[in-house]
């Protein structure tokens, strides 16, 4: 199954605060906020929505497309490590002008987290065009629509549309400051949306949907509740309820809702059942927590079959095993 990721490419600055963010904040102050943190270390790693959803694909045996720009820094290495883990990198643009996107975050002791993004070459995103991947793989059987410059988003949106693509929305970062019109544009019609439990209330206020309006201009729509699993929903049809996968140990929640998308994105085209796809997606997730950095996770097929049965069952691992293909024994 030939699936497109498009989004952002970037390398991510991760820090820790060894305090919790609520306990510097005055309510009634906000509107003169100017806070600083001393952190204890600092991670410089490989990120970007997209390059994360594609990673966790690729380590489980797929070859996803990854679609987005980047500057000249990405081919020193980052386009190899890539190509390593299974991903195929023809389609990412290289510019001229401008760096590859920058991912700076603090997480605090509660795992809240401020972060800012600097866009650099992602905003060159907006060139790209899909039809020239699709004649080039011999088809595009689902495109995943993730964070990135927005008028590449809804370029992608409506270029799926016009062409027949079936198209995943997963728009999380920026859903925060696009305005309803917008957000409307890139949900309507998508076989599949992904957000968060915060994502989800925000994207109904801005829209002016309600959730069963939702789901009447979607087909399957995922929500992932952190610690609690995720919810799939779908009209007519009863919620499925997955509960996460428990982690060895707690280390850095970011990247873990990408990485859910890769293992449920995995599930999809291995044509598994919906529940089984969540399930995979969220051991993929447990993965990620356990580790320091978006990409820095290894799978051994053996150990992650293990995980799958004791998480949700032998006939969990039974099914998913004559897919998943990891690259370590």
């Amino acid at each position: 199954m030939h699936i497109a990721v498009t989004g952002s490419i970037a390398t991510d600055h991760l820090m820790r605060f060894r305090g919790r963010f609520r306990d510097s904040l005055i309510v009634d102050q906000l509107d003169k906020i100017s806070l600083s943190f001393l952190v204890e270390d600092l991670e410089v790693r490989r990120g970007g929505v997209a390059a994360n959803i594609a990673f966790g694909m690729g380590c489980l045996g797929l070859r996803p497309i990854l679609v987005g720009a980047v500057g000249s820094d990405f081919t020193i290495d980052y386009r190899s490590w890539l190509n390593r883990h299974n991903v195929n990198t023809e389609a990412v643009h290289i510019s001229e002008l401008r760096h590859t996107a920058r991912f700076v975050c603090t997480t605090d002791d509660d795992d809240a987290q401020i972060a800012s993004f600097y866009a650099g070459a992602m905003t060159e995103a907006r060139d790209i065009e899909l039809s020239p991947i699709a004649d080039r793989t011999g088809a595009l059987e689902l495109v995943v629509i993730s964070a990135n410059d927005p008028e590449a988003m809804l370029r992608h949106t409506d270029e799926c549309r016009a062409r027949g693509y079936r198209f995943a929305a997963d728009p999380s970062q920026q859903l925060a400051w696009m305005d309803g019109e917008g957000i409307r544009l890139l949900v309507d019609g998508a076989g599949y949306l992904f957000t968060n439990e915060y994502e989800a209330a925000l994207l109904e206020q801005k829209t002016g949907w309600s959730a069963t309006d939702v789901l009447d201009r979607v087909s399957v729509r995922v929500t992932t509740l952190g610690p609690r699993g995720a919810r799939i929903d779908r009209r007519d049809a009863e919620p499925i309820v997955i509960p996460a996968a428990e982690e060895l140990r707690k280390a850095d929640p970011t990247g873990v809702g990408d990485a859910f998308r890769a293992g449920f994105l995995a599930g999809v085209a291995w044509g598994l059942p919906l529940e089984r796809s969540a399930q995979v997606g969220a051991l993929l997730a447990t993965y990620v927590i356990e580790t320091i950095g978006t990409q820095e996770y290894e799978l051994s097929q053996s150990n992650f079959l293990e995980r799958l049965a004791k998480a949700y069952g032998s006939d969990a691992a039974d099914e998913v095993a004559p897919h998943v293909r990891c690259p370590r024994p």
